[in-house]
């Protein structure tokens, strides 16, 4: 995922007054605290479906010449009181983890913050020493948003796209900032994470 093709990740709002330079995001533990993170279970599926089908066409995922069902993976749910507003999906391979799909309403609050640390502290827990995705190159939103959080990028994938293209027609040629989606680019973030 991670972030492929879908909607703009959460994204951060401008650092505010007397919080940290540090502070992933720039948003105080305040709008965040709010936000319970549990794991998905039954009474969530027709939710995340809906969500999984707004946000990315579908419950499908391209990436790296591979078609997933989002909808079939593990799942944190973020919620403010008893509102949704936050999905994470994952997939555990041994001693990485691949965050396949994350999504948040509002963005800007630390939602994406907290399911991405929640995934972290919890594989890296199970034994996970890896937590990678994979996003695209017209994707800056997300660059910024996991780089921000200690993802680095690994590798660059040339031309992935056009072949996840192939496996899921409804990727765009164009993306986000009128930027051509040519490349899938992968990031990663050795556990445990310290933040």
């Amino acid at each position: 995922m991670g972030v492929v093709h879908g909607p703009e990740p959460t994204t951060c709002a401008p650092r505010r007054p007397g919080v940290p330079l540090g502070h992933p995001c720039g948003v105080d533990d305040e709008d965040a605290a709010r936000v319970a993170i549990r794991p998905a279970g039954p009474q969530d599926s027709a939710w995340a479906a809906s969500l999984l089908a707004a946000s990315w066409g579908s419950s499908h995922v391209a990436r790296l010449g591979q078609l997933i069902d989002a909808s079939s993976l593990p799942a944190l749910v973020a919620l403010d009181g008893e509102r949704r507003c936050g999905l994470a999906t994952y997939r555990r391979d041994g001693a990485a983890t691949e965050l396949v799909t994350i999504d948040a309403d509002p963005t800007g609050r630390g939602i994406g913050t907290r399911l991405l640390r929640a995934i972290a502290r919890q594989e890296a827990a199970a034994g996970a020493r890896r937590l990678w995705l994979v996003t695209t190159n017209d994707n800056l939103d997300a660059l910024r948003f996991y780089q921000r959080r200690g993802l680095r990028l690994v590798a660059v994938h040339p031309g992935g796209a056009a072949v996840s293209r192939r496996l899921k027609p409804t990727i765009p040629e164009v993306g986000r900032y009128g930027i051509e989606i040519r490349d899938e680019l992968e990031l990663a973030l050795v556990l445990p994470a310290t933040w």
